[in-house]
């Protein structure tokens, strides 16, 4: 029996529920087993997690791009007005989660400089530590707020030559020149964790067009997507078992793009035919899945395990513990950010 044609825009219609079925990718990798585990692989495979939502990411800011009128507009204004839209639906919850952070932290220690004031500003209002020293807390947040930087000149680059789309190849030269040219590795080599994102989240915006418009590919490519999909995810789980930490992170990341693409483009087809209970709870979750992200580490799943309980109840703790957290947050920055939005309008022709 001839399989069916594989529809594209399935990844648009199922993209709530991917994001949420990868937050849930993602809780499962942070919880964590011990290394010793013969479970260790494949839990670390969680990680393809955030590269599926800077994919996810990348296809959706196409979406937006391209509503853009390009007769009689300002590039620069409406690249300020598209950062600016990013920036109100990530910042506001990211402020809070910072906040509640950093500033507990900070207030630990009895005695503070002025450099220290300057740290905690930096590292509440940007998080500046990821980009001077690595400091992980949080780093999604920060690394996707500077590609949503880049993303609409990138765009508009192959919205008029749709040939650039080729220079997401010099991402993978640059991820190789981060790690072996030394000059470069000293610069900037500690934030490896971002340069690596950078090729999926733009062949995201490369791959959006096909979704948008709603092309098929032959039923056959699900044969192929399979084998990309086992095949990546085999190796990166043996090189996590057999040879964790003696390897550059890079190399496993640059296999987590086909995992990623294979494993996104066959679930959109799968989530198709899920019973509708799984679909609503993936969609609930993905549109949480920024204040989920922010709370579940520090604010549950750290405290939780000083109980030291075994990887399933700590899951499900965490899961339990951090959802209601982030569901309240989210309703609370909706309510704010649709009030500002919604305030009266000044009109500078009016006189006083």
């Amino acid at each position: 029996m001839k399989p069916n044609a594989i529809d594209l825009s399935a990844i648009s219609r199922h993209r709530g529920a991917i994001m949420g079925f990868a937050m849930l990718c993602i809780i499962m990798f942070h919880v964590g087993v011990p290394r010793h585990s013969e479970f260790y692989g494949l839990c670390r495979m969680g990680n393809v997690g955030v590269d599926v939502f800077l994919f996810l990411s990348g296809i959706g800011l196409w979406y937006s791009w391209s509503k853009r009128p390009h007769a009689g507009s300002s590039f620069m204004g409406d690249w300020l007005g598209f950062y600016l839209r990013r920036l109100k639906r990530v910042y506001p919850a990211w402020l809070v989660a910072s906040s509640a952070y950093y500033v507990p932290r900070f207030l630990q220690h009895g005695f503070h400089t002025q450099a220290d004031w300057v740290d905690l500003a930096g590292d509440v209002i940007v998080n500046w530590d990821f980009w001077l020293h690595d400091e992980g807390t949080f780093w999604y947040v920060p690394a996707i707020m500077m590609l949503y930087i880049f993303a609409p000149p990138y765009m508009e680059l192959v919205r008029r030559f749709p040939v650039y789309r080729w220079l997401v190849v010099t991402a993978f030269v640059w991820c190789i020149a981060v790690q072996y040219v030394m000059p470069i590795h000293a610069a900037v080599g500690h934030i490896e964790i971002f340069w690596s994102r950078v090729p999926i989240f733009f062949l995201g915006i490369n791959a959006a067009e096909a979704v948008r418009t709603g092309r098929k590919i032959e039923g056959e490519a699900v044969w192929l997507l399979l084998f990309l999909l086992v095949a990546s995810l085999a190796t990166c789980i043996w090189l996590e078992q057999m040879r964790h930490g003696k390897f550059p992170l890079f190399v496993e990341r640059m296999i987590y793009i086909p995992l990623t693409v294979s494993m996104v483009v066959l679930l959109s087809q799968l989530l198709g035919k899920a019973p509708e209970a799984v679909d609503r709870a993936l969609v609930w979750l993905g549109g949480i899945s920024l204040e989920t992200y922010l709370l579940h580490y520090e604010f549950a799943l750290r405290p939780l395990r000083r109980l030291a309980l075994g990887y399933w109840e700590t899951l499900f703790l965490t899961l339990l513990c951090s959802l209601p957290m982030a569901w309240v947050l989210h309703k609370a920055v909706s309510r704010v950010v649709s009030a500002y939005d919604k305030r009266p309008k000044k009109n500078n022709t009016d006189k006083p």
